[in-house]
């Protein structure tokens, strides 16, 4: 089954510019994803923690929520969780065979095959729909316009923060960009949207009053009032839609994950007030927030020294990192490790990493995207110097420098090592470290 989902045209990282073959699949299952109520997600930074915290935002209010995102960290399993549960093994083979006989007869009809995430996809849409569960919150998988999450022209939308990401594939201006992620607001839909940079907004507005869609934006109708660091998080006051939400514990580090959480409970508010927003219940909302988690999102995985994973795999993502490691660490060493995908700007985030790391071991991880090591090495000595610059072919072996780097260190008590780069190798960590 999984070498079957491999096998389809090429990767996830590439789509093809309509919605027909997904629309034929989902007409030949009875249209699943009309059974339930969505919330969708898109722009390019922060989906995945968004997505994570309005699920475990929607199960403190008693709502049984399908959650899909992507990419997965370890197993492809995590893309597909039902009540806060990934599916097992089992269940997601089950899924898979269940659409398979359809998506035989979709390939049968259609000049290209069906692609491995309109596949996912699918299974995704069907398995909610079997569960059944209460309300889907859905992450773009890619762009927006032609992505597979499409087809379901939700009535309440997130657009993250829009930066250059995938440039080759929606272009290389921020406005090129935000035309493609304002593809999935729809008429008469809700958009809940966070802080853009102006030439990402004023893309995105247009597209909202060219459809007569409805608009709350960060900054003025919501937001985050005050933060404050707090022991394995941060203390947050949310200003929603209908009301204020005081005092809240997210277990997740940074501004940018404040700035998540705001989105996420202005969706709920609107989701809940059945499209147009009210107040809710305070007590439910710091239940899902002290509940929410990211893994991989500068995720803490040792002590002694500390090893911090993040999944950052563009500059713009990267800059949130720098900051949020500013604010939420006392680092007086940190040692980076870094393994990037070719078709990613890595120079752009060894300049955004350079000023936060005292060193960098540059590595590769098991993608046949990786950017080979004797390429992300050149890189980081003409931006880090030669002497700041370690290199390893293996992502076990850049780990263990790293930590000795650190260990060799005079300052041991206050350094750290950072595991960065992608989700490829984030994920890859994890394995390597035993997270569970």
């Amino acid at each position: 089954m999984t070498r079957a989902l491999a096998s389809r045209w090429p990767n996830e990282d590439k789509m093809q510019p309509d919605l027909e073959r997904i629309r034929l699949l989902l007409d030949l299952l009875g249209s699943p994803q009309k059974s339930y109520p969505a919330i969708h997600i898109g722009g390019t930074n922060g989906k995945t923690s968004t997505a994570r915290i309005t699920d475990s935002l929607l199960r403190a209010f008693g709502v049984r929520p399908g959650r899909y995102t992507s990419p997965h960290l370890e197993s492809i399993t995590e893309r597909i969780t039902i009540d806060g549960q990934p599916l097992t093994d089992e269940q997601f083979g089950a899924a898979y065979d269940d659409i398979a006989p359809y998506v035989e007869l979709v390939d049968s009809r259609m000049p290209v095959p069906m692609t491995f995430f309109e596949v996912l996809t699918g299974m995704a849409f069907a398995a909610f729909a079997d569960a059944p569960v209460d309300a889907a919150v859905v992450e773009v998988g890619l762009g927006g316009l032609w992505d597979a999450t499409n087809v379901l022209e939700a009535a309440t939308t997130i657009v993250t923060p829009v930066g250059l990401d995938h440039v080759p594939l929606l272009g290389s201006t921020l406005a090129e960009v935000a035309a493609e992620k304002a593809g999935i607001i729809h008429a008469g839909s809700t958009v809940v949207l966070s802080a853009q940079p102006p030439e990402a907004a004023e893309v995105l507005l247009r597209r909202i009053a060219e459809v007569g869609a409805t608009v709350a934006r960060e900054g003025l109708e919501f937001g985050v009032v005050d933060r404050r660091t707090a022991v394995g998080g941060q203390l947050i006051t949310l200003q929603g839609l209908a009301g204020t939400y005081d005092e809240m514990f997210l277990p997740l580090f940074g501004a940018h994950q404040a700035a998540n959480a705001a989105a996420a409970v202005a969706a709920v508010e609107i989701f809940l007030g059945g499209g147009e927003s009210r107040q809710i219940d305070p007590d439910a909302v710091r239940e899902g927030l002290a509940d929410a988690s990211s893994p991989g999102r500068l995720e803490v995985v040792r002590t002694s020294p500390t090893i911090v994973l993040d999944a950052g795999h563009n500059p713009h993502g990267m800059e949130a990192t720098v900051r949020a490691l500013g604010d939420s660490f006392t680092f007086s060493r940190l040692v980076g490790v870094v393994a990037c995908l070719a078709d990613k700007d890595a120079r752009g985030m060894l300049e955004v990493l350079e000023p936060a790391l005292t060193s960098i071991v540059v590595t590769s991880n098991s993608s046949p995207r990786a950017l080979p090591v004797d390429d992300l090495q050149a890189m980081a000595i003409e931006i880090f110097g030669e002497d700041r610059v370690a290199a390893e072919d293996r992502l076990d072996d850049a780990i263990d420098t790293a930590v000795q780097i650190v260990e060799d260190g005079a300052e041991y008590g206050g350094a750290g090592v950072l595991v960065t780069g992608s989700v490829v190798t984030v994920g890859e960590a994890r394995a390597l470290l035993k997270v569970r």
